[in-house]
């Protein structure tokens, strides 16, 4: 796929191994729902985001029980962890000294500028950078009352309001979010920032819901803001397992071209022309793709007459018939079977396909 449009241009920072901004990919985040405290159960969730294909993961850091703890996860962990923290300097202190790779904290928050250097001079001796994120649903009072509401353009006040507080200590390495329930406010409010800064954006729809309504809003914002190049790391914000949120976020990015990971499959809309069950297989296959790591398009179609030609950009699939459908590779049909035997084949052949894929990749690693 071809992308048809350029991002925008900011500098780069690192979280941890993890280049954002600039020219590097853009990072898919989620964030862990265990209670920090508990070292197991948070680092098994760290696991599963990573497996899922998560690229950096935040921690919530409610307490300074919670901070100690983040050493034990970060020793544990595959990807770098941004530790969440609210208006206390000193659970930024400590998250910075157990190594996590990135630090969530307004500078705005913390009364005493004396506290905010500490914090700042112990993100520059680790070479970790800061995300200011700023919320619609917890501006200042000040904010609010002087642009008539949480208005996108009181929320950019507010980052550029943060932003300058580390300015003014001469530190840099920065990424901002401004996130919103409503994608329409979300994405004017990036819109407005990004000609005023050439910092990293962190983007998402924040509360967007249950994944029913939570999904839409999601690809309607976070799809708005790539496709005018506006993005470095996201979230999909859903109330569902954290999981499920960098599945989503995947699905995005591989939808615009931006980046690929794993299988993606091509099915019909379903129509009176099918003679099959082609919700049930394509729900089958569906599963088994989930873990598929390598790079491979599958099609379920619902017609053997269409369904070959239109599925013709995946690699594999199956077209439905009465009581019998095809099997097609590139567009071509290789072979024609009982509806039985459709579901069972088409599963065989990409496992094949994975294993020979796999091998190959693990060669060339190898060379």
């Amino acid at each position: 796929m071809t992308m048809l449009f350029s991002r925008r241009k900011t500098r780069q920072i690192h979280v941890g191994k993890v280049p954002v901004g600039g020219d590097a990919p853009i990072a898919v985040q989620s964030m862990t729902i265990s209670d920090t405290r508990d070292v197991e159960a948070t680092a098994e969730g760290v696991s599963a985001l990573a497996d899922a294909g998560a690229d950096i993961v935040r921690v919530a850091v409610p307490d300074m029980k919670a901070a100690r703890a983040l050493g034990g996860i970060v020793a544990r962990s595959r990807v770098p962890l941004v530790a969440d923290i609210h208006f206390d300097y000193r659970l930024a202190l400590e998250a910075i000294s157990q190594g996590v790779a990135c630090i969530r904290l307004n500078p705005g928050n913390i009364p005493r500028r004396e506290h905010v250097r500490q914090v700042v001079a112990a993100c520059r001796e680790r070479s970790i950078p800061i995300r200011i994120g700023v919320n619609q649903g917890s501006l200042a009072t000040e904010l609010i009352d002087r642009f008539g509401g949480p208005t996108p353009e009181a929320m950019v006040e507010s980052a550029l309001g943060h932003l300058a507080i580390l300015a003014e200590e001469d530190f840099h390495d920065v990424k901002i979010s401004l996130k919103s329930h409503d994608p329409v406010v979300a994405v004017t409010a990036y819109r407005l920032l990004a000609d005023r800064c050439d910092h990293p954006f962190h983007i998402g729809i924040t509360e967007a819901g249950t994944p029913a309504a939570g999904i839409v809003k999601s690809a309607v914002g976070l799809g708005t803001l790539l496709s005018l190049g506006i993005g470095d790391t996201l979230r999909v914000s859903l109330t569902a397992d954290p999981v499920e949120e960098v599945r989503v976020g995947w699905e995005i990015l591989k939808s615009l071209g931006l980046r690929q990971r794993g299988a993606t499959l091509v099915a019909c809309p379903s129509c009176g022309r099918c003679e099959g069950d082609l919700i049930g297989m394509a729900e089958k296959v569906e599963q088994h793709l989930a873990k598929v790591q390598v790079p491979l398009a599958v099609a379920v179609m619902g017609c053997v007459v269409n369904g070959p030609g239109e599925g013709r950009m995946a690699d594999m699939g199956i077209a439905l018939g009465k009581g019998r459908g095809v099997l097609f590779k590139q567009g071509e049909v290789v072979a024609t079977l009982a509806e039985d035997d459709l579901l069972p084949t088409l599963l065989g052949e990409i496992d094949a396909e994975v294993a020979r894929r796999t091998e190959d990749a693990a060669g060339v690693a190898g060379a």
